[in-house]
């Protein structure tokens, strides 16, 4: 992506803006915030990914020659404005939630502070980027919680809606817990293990099912997973797989990593089968994965039935989060910078709706942790200027059922802050760690948890609480406006 203008990937009305602040000499210094107002799948957390791919978008912002002649050509802009385009660049400053974090709805992912005309032309492909791979990261952490710590292995590519998504999505899916992917660009680009068996079509190419799994092992003994329901799983595929481990044991190959695939059928019932066979022929460490359409919930299931597969394939569901495949993030003004008073001026949005009201102004976000065992108690938004410490006393609350209080004492919690320095005035002063470690991370994150938290039924929610400055600031504005609205109703 380092390498790809993406300039001109965004929305013709952000254009059109940044001209109307052109012409009327208004550039001021704004405050954005890219956040989304619900956990996708019904999840109880979300997983925060693609800041690396924003990161490398936001170093490459420019306009090309090529991309000013065809705005030209699109007869709505005007010859200074172009000519202003030519030397754009980024120049703020941005702050965001490093990617693996566990994070909650209606608090900022990504944080933009930069004059209005730059602020503005980011929100397409900030949102395109962050909200894709979050979206995916979050799928594959269910899945992956469903295996109760069998390998799941990202196998989507040829289901995926595109290249981009196709590479991406496995990087996300890395970063959400997988611990490979049978996209090779990806392994390459991100430096991420690739893994793969064969397809029906090796064995269809051969006289015979033992002949091709003969040569597979003799091109693979390391490697070594036969695929068994081409013909028949039970009465064909596992009884041949088990004669060519039979044959490598007795020319003295090591089985260091061996075993069978499933892809179709009963795979409670075929993987039992095969795995009263297996150990019966001395192969009880053969290796038994599966694939087909599956899913969190057909996972949880299999092993609630006592399927014996250690090893999962998960394609399609997870590639597409096919059950929800949309994250929802968006970017909203939350402040303006006052350079009279020296001050941000908060900004919300109202709506009919409660969910769409936004948390107006220049915020942080503090992390809790319960001190004694280090799971999460929730998150704090406050404005950029408070602060607060563990060696005091905090009360949190609520921010629509303002009754709902919880009182930390002193020395009983630890705090985080979540939003970490991107950019500074236009130069980037953050290093993206590997994909493999942010996986690290977000293992770590997700540890922090409440089991309660990550069921998939009805999951216990975390709270994002409003410090009492900020719910007065939030408040304030929807009553100034509920007045002026009533006003002008008289």
């Amino acid at each position: 992506m380092s390498e790809r203008n993406l300039t001109l990937m965004t929305d013709l009305y952000e254009l059109t803006m940044m001209q109307g602040y052109f012409e009327n000499q208004s550039n001021d210094r704004v405050v954005f915030d890219a956040f989304y107002r619900s956990n996708p799948s019904g999840s109880g957390y979300a997983i925060c990914a693609g800041l690396e791919q924003v990161i490398e978008y936001v170093k490459n912002l420019h306009f090309s020659e090529g991309d000013i002649e065809y705005l030209r050509s699109l007869k709505l802009f005007q010859e200074p404005f172009l000519e202003y385009l030519k030397t754009f660049r980024f120049t703020g400053d941005i702050y965001a939630i490093p990617e693996g974090t566990v994070v909650f709805p209606n608090e900022p992912l990504v944080k933009v502070v930069a004059p209005i005309m730059e602020a503005q032309l980011l929100e397409p492909a900030l949102l395109n980027m962050i909200n894709h791979q979050s979206l995916i990261a979050t799928k594959a952490s269910r899945v992956c919680y469903a295996a109760e710590g069998d390998g799941i292995m990202e196998f989507g590519l040829r289901r995926a809606q595109g290249p981009d998504a196709g590479i991406y999505g496995a990087r996300a899916a890395m970063i959400g817990g997988c611990i490979g992917t049978s996209n090779v660009l990806a392994g390459q680009m991100f430096d991420v293990p690739v893994k793969g068996t064969h397809a029906h079509s090796w064995i269809m190419s051969f006289p015979d099912e033992l002949t091709a799994f003969r040569t597979y092992a003799k091109l693979y003994p390391t490697a070594c997973i036969l695929l068994v329901d081409t013909y028949n799983t039970l009465k064909s595929g596992v009884p041949h797989a088990i004669q060519v481990f039979e044959e490598m044991r007795d020319a003295g190959i090591p089985l260091t990593f061996y075993g069978i695939r499933l892809d179709s059928g009963d795979l409670a019932y075929l993987s039992k089968e095969a795995r009263r066979m297996l150990d019966a022929a001395g192969f009880p460490d053969a290796v038994i994965s599966a694939s087909c359409d599956l899913d969190e919930y057909l996972i949880a299931s299999l092993k609630d039935q006592g399927a014996t597969i250690t090893s999962w394939g998960v394609g399609t569901n997870l590639i597409t989060s096919k059950d929800c495949p949309a994250f929802g993030g968006v970017y909203k003004l939350a402040a303006i910078y006052d350079k009279q008073n020296a001050r941000y001026i908060p900004k919300i949005k109202r709506s009919e709706n409660p969910e769409k009201i936004t948390n107006p102004g220049n915020k942080l976000i503090h992390r809790i942790y319960n001190k004694a065992d280090g799971k999460l108690i929730g998150d704090l938004l406050s404005l950029h200027t408070e602060h607060f410490s563990e060696d005091r006393n905090l009360m949190i609350f609520d921010p629509v059922h303002t009754w709902k209080k919880t009182y930390l004492a002193a020395g009983t919690f630890t705090l985080r802050q979540l939003l970490e320095p991107v950019f500074r005035k236009g130069e980037c002063v953050y290093t993206s760690p590997s994909v493999m470690e942010i996986r690290d991370i977000c293992q770590k994150e997700l540890s922090t948890l409440w089991d309660e938290t990550r069921r998939f039924s009805n999951p216990h929610k975390v709270y994002i609480d409003l410090s009492r400055k900020l719910y007065n600031v939030k408040y304030s504005l929807l009553d100034k406006m509920n007045n002026f609205l009533e006003e002008a109703d008289q």
